[in-house]
């Protein structure tokens, strides 16, 4: 991991609450950047809670198969588990 990035985690963990979240994310991202982090959180959101298919989510979302593949990829295949992590803690699965 680069000091760049050691650093942007460090900041993201300084912060408080959503309203810092929101307005660190304002000043770091284009709006079209949070726009797209926001799509790919939907996905891994829509995926974790439904039962839609790839091609539901992209209709519903405005996205690409291409995107929901990955997002899918990501949540259930790569180790690093950050997506499965905060979709625990948001929305537990019931036994």
């Amino acid at each position: 991991m680069s000091k760049q990035t050691h650093d942007l985690l460090v900041a993201f963990s300084q912060l408080e609450n959503e309203a810092g979240v929101k307005n660190f994310l304002k000043d770091l991202l284009t709006p079209a950047e949070i726009d797209e982090f926001s799509t790919r959180f939907q996905i891994a959101k829509l995926l974790w809670t439904t039962q839609m298919s790839y091609a539901e989510i992209a209709d519903q979302l405005h996205t690409s198969t291409t995107t929901v593949t990955r997002v899918a990829r990501f949540l259930n295949k790569e180790p690093y588990k950050g997506y499965k992590t905060v979709l625990t803690k948001l929305y537990p699965k019931k036994n």
